[in-house]
């Protein structure tokens, strides 16, 4: 009854390459954002938190995302540098969990994404205290005004408070929906000498 399920289970390969796989369709599939990631951090106090935040590049290296330090989860950062990314594309029917650590982008990097913005989200990064408390939303759009006024081309400097994280992962798994909750799960753990073993997780 089973046995056609069997044929699709999820292989033994590098992970890197899988994530790139169902990555590329997502692209195809996704009505949008197929980037949109959960990040998970924690506090000091061992608190969790959650927020979305988009994929910004990707590699054997890792899974880079771009914030403001000084923002509730660039403190968090600061403090513990464990997280945990969850990708879920409904249209496929699939999610991938990564585990890991972050480390920071290298500078010509930060100014090479920044610089790639649209205009008015450089502007409107520069503008933002973000996480901290707001008076109202004019206040924030106000200032937003100010600094076009000052570069009506939108090329506002990067802030030095404004870069990227690349997450290396320790641990992938790829989790894939089948009918009745017959899911497929394999989870994948780094090797420490650039390898990866794998194993089949009960759904």
């Amino acid at each position: 009854m089973t046995s056609e399920l069997i044929d699709d289970a999820i292989p033994h390969a590098d992970p890197i390459a899988i994530f790139e796989s169902w990555f590329a369709l997502a692209q195809e599939s996704e009505p949008n954002d197929p980037n949109a990631m959960a990040l998970a951090t924690a506090t000091p106090e061992g608190l969790p938190s959650v927020r979305m935040v988009l994929l910004k590049g990707h590699g054997p290296e890792g899974f880079v995302f771009y914030t403001n330090f000084e923002s509730r989860k660039g403190a968090e950062l600061a403090a513990n540098r464990h997280v945990a990314l969850l990708f879920h594309w409904k249209s496929l029917r699939r999610q991938i969990r990564i585990e890991g650590s972050i480390a920071e982008v290298s500078t010509a990097a930060a100014d090479a994404y920044f610089a790639s913005r649209h205009p008015l989200s450089r502007l409107g990064s520069a503008a933002s205290d973000q996480s901290r408390p707001l008076p109202s939303r004019q206040v924030y759009l106000d200032r937003v005004d100010a600094l076009q006024a000052q570069y009506p081309d939108g090329d506002v400097p990067r802030p030095a408070h404004w870069s990227g994280y690349r997450v290396s992962p320790k641990a992938i798994e790829f989790w894939q929906d089948r009918d009745h909750r017959l899911h497929e799960r394999r989870r994948f753990i780094a090797d420490g000498a650039g390898g990866w073993t794998s194993s089949l997780l009960y759904p």
